[in-house]
C-alpha cells in the first residue's frame, strides 16, 4: 500500500451519500435512468419536471433506494419561478451539491417540431430554445450561484451528438419514432450546441469558486425508433448498435462525484464511436 495514494483515492469517490442533487427533465427517457442511478449511489434528489408523473416517481425512488426524493411539478421556462423553486428545494432537502441540467422539449406541436427547414416557424424555434437553452442557463445560474457562494458543486448539462456534429439526413427516409416520421430539426442541433458552449463558459466563470461544469453528450438511444432507423443509424456506429439508456448513467455518476473533482469544462461523448469516424 502506498499511503499517499490511499489517502486521496478510493472507490468511495463515487459514492454520493449526503449529497443533494437536482435533476430537470426527471421523467424523460433518460431522466428516469439518471435519477435512479443517483439514488442508487446514495444521493437525495429533487426531481423537476412538467409531468405529473414526477410525484409518483419520487415516491417510488424513495422506497426503492431508501433516500430522500422529492418531486416538483414545474415549468422551468418560467424563469421568474426558479428562485422560488431553488428556495423550496434547499429548504426541504438542503444545499444543492449536484445539478443535472437535463430538461429538453419537442414543443407543443410535433408537426411543427419535425417540419422541414424551409417551413420551420419562428414561434416553434423560440418555444424549443426557451427550454433547451434559455432555461438551461437560468437554472444553472440559480443553482450555480448558490454553489459558488458555498465554494463547491458539480453541474452536468445534457447535450446531444447532434450538438457536436450534423445529422446524416440519409438515415431519415422511411424512418419513424412511435409510428410517426422523424428527423433532427435545426433548433434541436442549435440548442444542444449552445449547451456545449454554455458549459465551457460557466466552467471558466465559476472555476475559482470550486464549481465544476461539464457536458454529457448521448448518441442515439434505442427508444421506439423503427427498424429502418435502427439499422441505418447502427451502420454508422463503430460498435454497431444504438445505445441503451442504462449505458448513459456511468458518465453521469462520474461527473457528479468526487471521482471527477479535477475535471471541468469537458464534454463526455457517449456515442458508440460515431464521432470518431
Amino acid at each position: 500500500m502506498i499511503p499517499s495514494i490511499q489517502a486521496n483515492w478510493s472507490r468511495n469517490s463515487f459514492i454520493l451519500r449526503n449529497k443533494i442533487a437536482v435533476v430537470t427533465g426527471a421523467t424523460g427517457i433518460l431522466g428516469r435512468w439518471f435519477c435512479a442511478a443517483l439514488a442508487d449511489h446514495g444521493a437525495d434528489i429533487a426531481l423537476v419536471d412538467q409531468s405529473k408523473d414526477v410525484i409518483e416517481m419520487a415516491t417510488w425512488l424513495s422506497s426503492q433506494f431508501s433516500v430522500n426524493v422529492r418531486g416538483y411539478e414545474r415549468d422551468i421556462s418560467n424563469i421568474e419561478g426558479l428562485s422560488i423553486l431553488a428556495d423550496e428545494i434547499e429548504t426541504e432537502l438542503g444545499p444543492v451539491d449536484i445539478l443535472h441540467n437535463n430538461a429538453a422539449t419537442k414543443g407543443s406541436n410535433l408537426d411543427e417540431f419535425f417540419s422541414p427547414v424551409a417551413q420551420f416557424s419562428p414561434e416553434t424555434w423560440r418555444e424549443i430554445m426557451s427550454v433547451n437553452l434559455d432555461a438551461a442557463f437560468f437554472v444553472a445560474r440559480e443553482f450555480g450561484t448558490r454553489m459558488a457562494a458555498r465554494g463547491s458543486g458539480s453541474i452536468i448539462q445534457t447535450a446531444s451528438i447532434y450538438g457536436i456534429m450534423g445529422p446524416d439526413q440519409r438515415i431519415y427516409e422511411g424512418s419513424s419514432y412511435n409510428g410517426r416520421p422523424i428527423n433532427t430539426p435545426p433548433v434541436y442541433s442549435a440548442s444542444k450546441a449552445g449547451i456545449v458552449g454554455l458549459t465551457k463558459y460557466l466552467a471558466t466563470y465559476w472555476g475559482k469558486e470550486g464549481v465544476r461544469v461539464n457536458t454529457l453528450t448521448p448518441g442515439g438511444v434505442s427508444s421506439g425508433q423503427n427498424k429502418i432507423f435502427e439499422d441505418r443509424y447502427s451502420a454508422r456506429i463503430p460498435l454497431g448498435r444504438m445505445a441503451q439508456p442504462a449505458e448513459m448513467v456511468g458518465a453521469l455518476i462520474f461527473l457528479a462525484s468526487d471521482a471527477s473533482r479535477y475535471i471541468t469544462g469537458q464534454n463526455i461523448v457517449i456515442d458508440g464511436g460515431l464521432s470518431a469516424w
